[in-house]
């Protein structure tokens, strides 16, 4: 990838960066889990600002209710998966930038691969069991990483880098009980809250790419952020002496045994299926298959299937988001009769 110093020029003069950190963010690469409304921010920030490589991790499509505060997609981009409709806007703002996609779940499975050769993750998720598993990837092979999230009028950040800092697991020991966290489907969120936190999160992953990372040895901070009421708050993190993670080195999250992954979608009356073994479906005759049964469409990353009331989005990797029924048994059955793994 070529180095474009003119692009770059009002940021390379901050002392902060530099030419050297201009050439140092140049030269990285960047992997975001989640495009969301923290992640599709967090992508448009790097690509703007010359990281070289980002890479773009997803499962979902591209729904009416995103476009509040997910500031990469439009209507013209409804039911196309974020991590496509995503790529295909920031090709366009910076064409020397290598923008990499991934339509998949991020799972146990895949995480370790997805996350290889990062020079910095960026949180972009939705929830605790997919920040434990980046945590566990992370400590593993000693790749930094940003932990962030937004909901309601709030935020947070705090940057993480294995071997110096505490880890996620020192934070949040471990996952609270049902009903304890609160979620955008419950809570709401306000649409300038998250390009305030993907902001701060981007500004984290720049210190951490150019070699200047604000952070203490064994010691780290979690920034606190209420757009509504203009706070800011800094609180000190220290390292667990009983953390599993990072002082025991126990991956809990990456040592679970592989299965099938049934999970609720946050705010949506829908159940993605993840099959527990790879595999690769091929669309085209699962096309000719279901179209004696109903609509199908079939597009170059999957394939939409309705019949009644049922409707299911197909990937070729086996994973399926089944809309209209928030029960799992449902949903598997429904799996099962159609896709028939």
């Amino acid at each position: 990838m070529s180095f474009v110093p003119d692009r770059y020029c009002r940021q390379s003069l901050l002392p902060e960066i530099g030419q050297t950190g201009q050439r140092r963010l140049n030269e990285s690469r960047a992997v975001i889990v989640g495009l969301g409304a923290l992640g599709s921010c967090v992508a448009n920030n790097l690509v703007r600002a010359g990281v070289g490589q980002v890479v773009l991790i997803d499962r979902d499509l591209v729904e009416l209710h995103n476009l509040q505060r997910q500031i990469l997609y439009s209507e013209d981009d409804l039911n196309v998966p974020k991590a496509v409709a995503a790529a295909a806007i920031l090709k366009k703002i910076n064409t020397s930038v290598e923008v990499e996609t991934h339509t998949k779940d991020f799972n146990v499975s895949n995480a370790e691969s997805l996350l290889a050769g990062a020079d910095v993750v960026l949180d972009g998720t939705d929830n605790l069991q997919t920040r434990f598993l980046i945590n566990d990837v992370c400590v593993k092979h000693t790749i930094p990483w940003v932990y962030a999230g937004a909901v309601g009028t709030g935020g947070m950040v705090m940057p993480i880098l294995p071997g110096k800092t505490p880890c996620f697991r020192c934070l949040v020991p471990s996952q609270p009980g049902p009903g304890v966290l609160q979620t955008c489907d419950i809570a709401g969120v306000l649409n300038t809250i998250p390009s305030l936190i993907a902001s701060l999160e981007c500004t984290l992953a720049y210190q951490i790419l150019t070699g200047q990372p604000d952070v203490g040895d064994k010691t780290s901070y979690l920034v606190h952020v209420d757009a509504w009421r203009q706070t800011f708050d800094r609180m000190s993190v220290g390292q667990r002496a009983d953390c599993p993670c990072c002082r025991e080195g126990r991956f809990e999250s990456l040592d679970a045994v592989s299965r099938e992954m049934i999970t609720s979608l946050c705010g949506r009356d829908a159940i993605q299926i993840t099959p527990a073994a790879q595999m690769e479906i091929p669309l085209p005759e699962l096309e000719m298959r279901l179209s004696r049964l109903g609509e199908v469409r079939l597009t170059p990353y999957m394939l939409t299937f309705r019949s009644g009331k049922e409707e299911f989005s197909i990937f070729r990797d086996g994973r399926a988001i089944i809309k209209g029924t928030k029960d799992e048994a449902t949903a598997r059955s429904l799996y099962a009769r159609y896709i028939g793994l």
